[in-house]
């Protein structure tokens, strides 16, 4: 059960209740919290000041003052005309990951939220109601109102959701899951949507994946430095301290322990001095997508325990302030490094792989990886489509922060489009995983070809784990099948455990 209390929320956490269903909970404190912020909510609306989203409208329309009768038909008017997301609906595990992290920014207790309309939202987590929420639409500020607009509308009986795997309307799956809908009371409507969620959602579960993406591409790495017969002597720990980068200490280190007892690679081949940047290079390249992604890693962090809505309610000091927690750029910029880190590990992935399929540069092995070329075209294609996906990942890796259209009448002129980081983020993140299953592939022909007795005992493994699933391929066969296989392999995350197996945990 993970408690959420707005501060203690890790990105494990996260993926724990997305991906494995893990239930949630408001623990007692938390509500002592909700209910204080909750009272002077209440509180303030019986003095009747001109409070935003309170006794105002939103945007450029927050001079406009609402009449006291009137505050539950502008929460709700709020929520439905909000709700204009388009194209494909978010995966499940990213609306899991939204729902979650609403949830623990409004258990701070700065939103002004009723306790029982937080827990209508844990309930649908916790049973498994999720709202079909497009993935098109937000800005990144005023946070992500449209898709969390989106995530509202089956709580007050509108819109669409997903139960027990059948897309049905959201009043009929509140129903099926034995939950009841509500009606929002005054400042709840801005409290469940004025947030950064939906992008740091996206952005926990991709920089969960892109830590392991991280060891997956060493590994694979490793391989390919086995079928080149590479010099290990450029992964010498001295060579990396003398420049300082932890990620590319660490990386040259995972290399060492991965080509431990190797006959193929050493720190002396006779007849090569050194070799190419591709291999020769990996600690620096890979290490600098290694430290980007911890950045990153730190930056989703603290935001999936941010309070991000506005105004908050400061019930101690009395206080109702408006601010800009929801602006979206702290997330924005670092969704747009990811982007950048993930794309580099299939940019020299594919350089890797172009070098294995060369018959000018694969260490006398024959060309494009077949026995009998002119007659098979072996992995020639293969590299086609690395490159290709290379090459959409250059499109992708534009960042999106650099942008901004001004929003509702000029008066929120500077948006983050940090959503749209996030998204294409995930994006290149999985043409990496494609990319760095191609290079697998060709590699373990490679050293099949090679002799995989000559392996070290961790490649060895990997090779062996390889082909219980996929063949050496002595003819032209369906490609896409055995690549698929690969994909397979590389997103499941064993190529790390067969191989920590031998050499203990990886960095």
């Amino acid at each position: 059960m993970i408690e959420l209390n707005g501060a203690t929320l890790t990105i494990e956490e996260v993926v724990r209740v997305s991906r494995l269903r893990e239930e949630a909970e408001i623990p007692a404190e938390a509500r002592v919290a909700i209910n204080h912020s909750r009272a002077h909510v209440e509180a303030m609306l019986k003095s009747g000041d001109a409070i935003y989203g309170l006794t105002t409208g939103f945007g450029k329309f927050s001079d406009k003052r609402i009449a006291d009768e009137d505050t539950e038909e502008l929460q709700r008017n709020l929520i439905v005309s909000h709700s204009c997301g388009t194209g494909e609906p978010l995966p499940t595990e990213a609306v899991r990951a939204v729902m979650l992290l609403r949830l623990n920014a409004l258990a701070s207790g700065f939103s002004g939220i009723r306790l029982s309309t937080m827990e209508t939202l844990l309930a649908m987590l916790n049973r498994g109601v999720h709202p079909i929420i497009p993935e098109k639409g937000s800005l990144g500020a005023s946070g992500d109102l449209v898709p969390l607009a989106h995530m509202v509308l089956p709580m007050i009986g509108e819109g669409l959701a997903e139960y027990q795997g059948e897309i049905t309307t959201g009043a009929e799956a509140m129903r099926r899951a034995g939950i009841e809908p509500i009606k929002l009371a005054a400042k709840e409507g801005l409290a469940l949507i004025n947030g950064t969620q939906v992008m740091t959602g996206i952005g926990a579960l991709c920089v969960y994946d892109a830590v392991n993406l991280s060891k997956i591409a060493d590994i694979v790495a490793a391989l390919t430095c086995e079928a080149q017969s590479c010099i290990t002597s450029a992964f010498d720990p001295r060579v990396h301290l003398l420049r300082g980068h932890l990620g590319q200490i660490e990386c040259a280190e995972n290399l060492r322990n991965l080509l431990a007892g190797s006959s193929l690679s050493g720190e002396n081949i006779p007849g090569k001095v050194q070799d190419a940047y591709s291999i020769r290079c990996i600690p620096q390249i890979h290490g600098a997508s290694r430290d980007a992604v911890q950045y990153v890693f730190d930056a989703v962090s603290c935001e999936i325990n941010a309070v991000t809505d506005n105004p908050l309610i400061f019930p101690k000091e009395g206080d109702v302030i408006s601010g800009g927690n929801f602006h979206g750029q702290p997330m924005a910029l670092a969704l747009d490094f990811l982007a950048i880190a993930l794309a580099e590990f299939a940019d020299v992935s594919e350089r890797r792989t172009e070098r294995l399929v060369n018959p000018a540069l694969n260490n006398n092995l024959p060309a494009f990886l077949t026995p009998n070329g002119g007659l098979n075209s072996g992995f020639m294609i293969a590299q086609y489509a690395a490159a290709s996906l290379v090459s959409e990942n250059k499109i992708l890796a534009h960042p999106a922060s650099v942008d901004s259209i001004p929003s509702s009448a000029n008066q929120e002129d500077h948006v983050s489009m940090g959503t749209i980081a996030a998204r294409k983020a995930v994006e290149i993140l999985k043409n990496v995983q494609r990319v760095l299953a191609i290079e697998l592939f060709a590699a373990g022909q490679a050293v099949g070809m090679i002799g995989a007795e000559k392996l070290a005992p961790a490649t060895r493994a990997v090779f062996d784990m390889l082909r219980q699933e996929v063949p050496q391929v002595d003819r032209d066969i369906l490609m896409y099948e055995q690549m698929a296989k690969c994909e397979r392999i590389v997103i499941s995350g064993r190529l790390i455990s067969v191989v920590e197996a031998i050499t203990g945990e990886l960095n």
